[in-house]
């Protein structure tokens, strides 16, 4: 048995894929690279892969994680020129590592994820700083998000560690923001709702 850890990014031809199509695109990648997988135990086995968090829909990536079992020992340089073959444009592998069978999950260990967002504004620098600053002393920022007819509600403001300007030119500004993994997914989409702006 063997663990590995890829650290791999998707572009703007495959960022409308929805995170369990994600999953599954995988597990036929390796499939069509005969990578030999692991497998659950229990009445439907299934491939042994898993992604820290899942990213929301919509987002391109330089810096996703994901483990995968193998019942078969192989390099993990091979792994991935095996696998990179089998890629469509869009998707990209950049490491491959061995790690610990035991170690704890993912999930468990990715607890921020940091997301750059552009933003149309006729702002000043000043003002987009001020605005950031104006999110960070917030006691509170109110959200909501539908799940098929369920309405969920939450502080926003309790998920943010941190936000800061990248930089300020004519093109849309990015600014930078880091969230709790897998809870505040929706601020970088819907952040101009709270800065007063659109969204490149």
């Amino acid at each position: 048995m063997q663990r590995l850890r890829v650290r791999f990014g998707r572009g703007e031809e495959v960022k409308f894929i929805a995170h369990l199509d994600i999953v599954r695109f995988w597990e036929r990648a390796f499939r069509r690279a005969e990578i030999p997988l692991a497998y659950s135990q229990g009445f439907t086995p299934h491939p042994r892969i898993s992604l820290a968090a899942p990213l929301p829909v919509g987002v391109t990536s330089e810096f996703e994680l994901m483990d995968i079992w193998l019942k078969q020992w192989m390099p993990p340089k091979s792994f991935l020129m095996k696998v990179a073959q089998q890629l469509p444009r869009g998707f990209e592998i950049f490491d491959v590592l061995e790690v610990g069978l035991h170690l704890p999950s993912l999930q468990s260990t990715v607890t921020f994820a940091e997301y750059h967002v552009g933003i149309k504004t006729e702002k000043k620098e000043r003002e987009i700083q001020d605005s950031l600053d104006s999110l960070l002393h917030a006691k509170q920022l109110p959200w909501q998000h539908y799940r098929g007819k369920e309405v969920r509600r939450y502080d926003l403001r309790a998920l943010i560690d941190n936000l800061w300007l990248i930089s300020y030119h004519s093109d849309p500004e990015p600014f930078a923001s880091r969230v709790i993994a897998g809870e505040a997914n929706g601020f970088p989409k819907n952040s101009q709702n709270f800065l007063g702006e659109k969204q490149s």
